[in-house]
């Protein structure tokens, strides 16, 4: 019995002291930990999803993105078929030569286009949105089309009943009435029809508006003819066209120091920003894109060649908090590990609710900094959460460790880890260099703080 009494006092010793069960439970507590962890970035993707249902509700009463797309010159011909017909009294048999009406879609052979914008932040509650007022000036020509291409005649065109179609993605966002100066008439759109389906490519349904019948002398049936467009519109998010043009030139600017531009081809002027403003140019030729100048029957769907500009806001607080959430396990792992060695070094016992008791400061850093972020910029919140968590564990470690020089070694660490983290956050073409670098140098201070421990 006294044999039996020693073995167990012997085995609980062992529990107690072995290094191999504490990392074992120190390991099992970081994974215990990664639970409130995945609730955490569940929380922080919910409140980015609360966010952009609220920036959609302000974008669409404002006025959600332009897109633009035209003018178009609609030009109707006549192409002919033979038609059997039988007469009803003689029953002889004869062929009619029935014409029947389609459409040449033209697209301009000089297209410019000149934008500025008017940005401003629109916020509702905690919540903000990129908005902008804008005035676009639309100028080019049209040159006569080569009607060789599908085997037209002159004769056949009919160019008295032509007229200029233009689609836009949102009709409510004009603030004037829209129309097209050709030569010297003015010929006002009117929304004809809303195109809701959506193809490989579109990414949203364009409203087309259409004048009615020109004039034949603004027609190029023989010489070209020039047009230009105002328009004043509300917009958000972004301002896109499409080339249509043979040669189109797009001139975009803006006070406005956070531009994103989008689409398949780049400004090419190298001093399109300052500080707080963007000037930017495009310059895009036929030659530089997959699609012809003419059309028959139906306008080709061309949004994957669209491109513009996008305003974005600079500070996005869910994407820096939830970037900071996926360095949770490492920070628990790293924080648990020093206190290990600490304990290792020092012979003081932590018990595992202590371990357990500082997991949960960690996770609530987390939850501090997302909703302090929510109030004010991501800088103070961090500051404030991390602070608050770093004070908390350096007293909670006096009462374990019972040393100020091993509770301030766990506050200096924590501190280095937490600084270490929010610039890895705020980095983006060397966050992974910095990240590898700073790991390196981390493994490198535990193997050195670890080699004169006794792992029996």
């Amino acid at each position: 019995m006294e044999q039996i009494q020693k073995t167990e006092n012997k085995f609980a010793n062992w529990l107690k002291t072995s290094a191999t069960v504490r990392m074992i439970m120190v390991g099992f507590l970081t994974l215990i930990l990664l639970i409130p962890l995945s609730f955490i970035e569940s929380l922080i993707f919910e409140r980015q999803m609360r966010q952009e249902e609220v920036v959609r509700e302000i974008n669409s009463k404002w006025g959600e993105e332009v897109l633009l797309y035209g003018p178009i010159l609609k030009i109707p011909y006549k192409t002919y078929t033979k038609v059997y017909k039988e007469d009803k009294e003689t029953k002889e048999g004869y062929f009619l030569r029935e014409a029947k009406i389609n459409y040449l879609y033209v697209f301009p052979n000089k297209l410019d286009n000149k934008a500025e914008l008017f940005p401003d932040v629109k916020k509702r509650g905690m919540y903000s949105s990129v908005i902008y007022t804008g005035k676009m000036g639309i100028s080019g020509n049209f040159t006569k089309p080569d009607l060789s291409v599908f085997d037209l005649k002159d004769e056949d065109v009919v160019w008295e009943k032509s007229k200029i179609i233009f689609q836009t993605s949102n009709l409510k966002n004009i603030n004037n009435k829209i129309g097209i100066k050709m030569n010297k008439h003015k010929y006002i759109f009117m929304p004809k029809y809303s195109n809701k389906q959506v193809g490989e490519y579109q990414e949203i349904a364009m409203n087309s508006l259409e004048t009615k019948t020109l004039k034949l002398s603004d027609v190029p049936d023989s010489a070209s003819v020039n047009f230009s467009i105002d328009i004043d519109f509300n917009g958000s998010k972004q301002i896109r066209i499409i080339p249509i043009g043979e040669e189109t030139t797009m001139n975009i600017k803006a006070d406005w120091d956070s531009p994103k531009f989008t689409g398949n081809y780049l400004p090419y002027n190298p001093d399109k920003l300052t500080e707080t403003s963007f000037d930017a140019k495009w310059k895009v030729l036929n030659i530089n894109r997959s699609f012809a100048q003419l059309y028959s029957n139906q306008i080709p769907n061309l949004q994957e060649y669209a491109f513009g500009v996008e305003l974005i806001l600079p500070i996005d607080q869910y994407q820096q908090s939830m970037r900071t959430a996926k360095y949770g396990y490492l920070v628990i792992a790293l924080t648990f590990l020093v206190f290990f060695l600490f304990q290792s070094i020092s012979k003081v016992n932590i018990h595992p609710f202590q371990y357990l008791m500082i997991g949960v400061a960690l996770t609530m850093f987390y939850t501090l900094l997302l909703s302090i972020s929510e109030h004010s910029n991501f800088l103070i919140a961090y500051l404030i959460a991390g602070l608050s968590v770093i004070v908390l564990i350096t007293f909670y470690s006096k009462s374990i460790l019972k040393q100020w020089k091993f509770t301030l070694l766990i506050s200096t660490s924590l501190t280095a880890l937490y600084t270490f983290i929010y610039v890895i956050i705020q980095l983006e073409n060397y966050a992974l260099l910095v990240g590898s670098i700073g790991l390196f140098l981390i493994l490198a201070a535990v193997m050195y703080a670890s080699r004169k421990i006794d792992w029996k």
